[in-house]
């Protein structure tokens, strides 16, 4: 007989986890279905803006999420384009939003800890690490999985946050359009002499941005978008060179740097649906929605995937709830990929208008404190 629940959620990255936590909370009967992630210590963290804070401060894990990262309470973007029309250094702060901070920079590796230990201790949470081997449709509508095992899992609402090659978003036959970018992202993690005061400092260069975001003591991630040649050429560099090219794009700004641990090496692409649910069938995550690391708007708007579906399903059935979550994503995922996807491209284009237009705009946000204030808050997840 196959195992009945409320929901099925394929994917075991942290949106996936965060989608399972507050289903559960809610008091469904939730499978979270993925092999156990394989992350490594290689520069990759997740910067949480405060709209995901809240949520997991409601899901009960943000205790221990806090006790291993590090507070953002200023953004600084500086203009290394080398063009006419450099913007000077703009420096946005939390605190003229009445908060402590922006968000918290967290190692992927911890969050996707807290995460996992938090998923095991609810006992209506049914966690298998196979993969699925095809989805099935019952005679009721119900969405079946079927594991590698031969196992059958059941229920009346299938999540998937399964990544950008989503088999839940192929079986529901949602459609997407993906796109590669001519760049490629390089992760690190460094010790450094002077203190980063709990600054994010993102330079924005012509091959895209360069960014430090602050981890706990004197620790920064690194995350450096630049052309796959040049990429390539970085990743072969013993640790030592690495380091000199790090610290004079960072214009010696945190003195001394020194690597820790692997690089990452992350090949930039985009991805967007045409809906972001059908039937009873639901996307969150990466697999609705990619974009390049730019303002740390990624698993974040992930998670706020999730918050939005968990609004949907408080008062009504479950097709007429994802039609809900359907028309409330848009307008947001929309309007962030776009701000993203233009920000980069108008990096990478070297036109003069273009570059014109960009700085006048960052003046313009920095300049005006009702329109600096409103740009920090969408930022942030408001």
């Amino acid at each position: 007989m196959p195992h009945v629940l409320d929901s099925l959620v394929i994917g075991s990255g942290p949106v996936g986890y965060v989608a399972a936590l507050a289903l559960a909370q809610a008091g469904q009967k939730v499978a979270l279905i993925g092999p156990r992630p394989s992350v490594k210590r290689d520069g990759r963290t997740v910067a949480l803006l405060d709209g995901s804070v809240e949520m997991l401060k409601t899901l009960g894990v943000w205790d221990a999420v806090l006790a291993k990262a590090a507070p953002l309470s200023q953004m600084r973007i500086i203009d290394d384009t080398g063009s006419l029309f450099r913007a000077p250094p703009v420096t946005f702060k939390a605190s003229e939003l009445k908060l402590d901070a922006f968000g918290y920079n967290i190692e992927l590796v911890d969050l996707v800890s807290v995460l996992g230990q938090a998923v095991s201790t609810i006992p209506q949470l049914v966690r298998s690490e196979e993969t699925v081997a095809e989805f099935l449709r019952h005679d009721n509508g119900d969405c079946v999985a079927k594991l590698e095992s031969g196992q059958f899992l059941t229920a009346g609402l299938l999540i998937g946050a399964d990544g950008k090659n989503s088999m839940v978003r192929t079986f529901a036959g949602i459609a997407s359009k993906q796109w590669e970018y001519k760049q490629t992202a390089i992760t690190a993690f460094f010790t450094h002499k002077r203190d980063h005061e709990d600054i994010s400092t993102e330079f924005h260069t012509r091959q895209g941005p360069f960014t430090l975001v602050p981890l706990p003591h004197r620790r920064s991630s690194l995350v450096w978008m630049m052309e796959p040649s040049r990429a390539e050429r970085l990743g072969l560099m013993d640790d030592q060179s690495f380091q000199v090219e790090v610290e004079r794009q960072a214009q010696s700004m945190l003195g001394p740097m020194v690597m820790e641990g692997q690089r990452g090496i992350i090949p930039m692409a985009g991805l967007s649906t045409d809906r972001f649910a059908l039937g009873n069938i639901a996307l969150v995550g990466e697999a609705a929605h990619v974009f390049p690391p730019i303002g740390a708007q990624g698993l974040n708007l992930g998670f706020r995937d999730v918050a939005a579906l968990m609004r949907a399903l408080q008062s009504t059935k479950v097709e007429a709830a994802l039609q809900k979550y359907n028309s409330a994503r848009k307008a947001d995922v929309r309007l962030r990929t776009t701000a993203v996807d233009l920000l980069n491209r108008s990096l990478l284009a070297d036109f003069l208008p273009i570059d014109l237009a960009r700085s006048v705009g960052l003046l313009t946000v920095a300049s005006i404190a009702p329109l600096r204030r409103f740009m920090m808050r969408r930022g942030a997840g408001h």
